[in-house]
């Protein structure tokens, strides 16, 4: 929800509409002087998801779920229980989102990989770059390349190949 589908849906909307007015004037619509502002769309995506997580905590918390912050592991009592930040919970069903992180390959491994951003650093831009080179072929990857081509950053989308062909 926060750094995946939500934000990334409505980056792809505001590239479709980038797009539609690419193809106006062949529809015969006048669009001048038509400029992209990133800072609105992020400032307004971001609000849209934190908007979302304050709904879903109040759905929990009409649901009578409670929410515990912190690094849990699961104990060998005989019942469920969970220790959270040194406290015990036990419950008949406990879940545990974990969420995740991507990883970053240490300049070791892949010189200059410290220079760039993962996926979940895209909707941190604070500015639209002028360039842009993507590392992969995945889904995520060629969404990412399609909407910042679309948005006006030069792009080029970079892929593996373990062996030429």
């Amino acid at each position: 929800v926060n750094v995946g589908c939500v934000p990334k849906k409505v980056m792809w909307n505001t590239a479709v509409h980038a797009e539609f007015i690419h193809d106006h004037a062949d529809y015969g619509f006048e669009t001048p002087g038509i400029k992209f502002n990133w800072r609105t769309i992020k400032d307004k995506r971001d609000a849209y998801v934190r908007r979302l997580n304050e709904i879903y905590e109040n759905n929990l918390k009409k649901a009578h779920i409670d929410i515990i912050r912190g690094y849990g592991k699961f104990t060998a009592d005989p019942k469920p229980t969970i220790e959270v930040n040194g406290k015990k919970y036990t419950a008949p069903h406990i879940l545990i989102a974990t969420g995740g992180r991507p990883a970053v390959p240490p300049d070791s491994e892949i010189p200059g990989a410290s220079l760039g951003m993962t996926s979940d650093g895209f909707f941190d831009l604070e500015e639209l770059p002028r360039r842009s080179v993507i590392v992969g072929a995945g889904y995520i990857a060629v969404e990412i390349a399609g909407i910042l081509s679309t948005l006006g950053s030069k792009s080029s989308l970079l892929i593996r190949h373990d062996k030429v062909v």
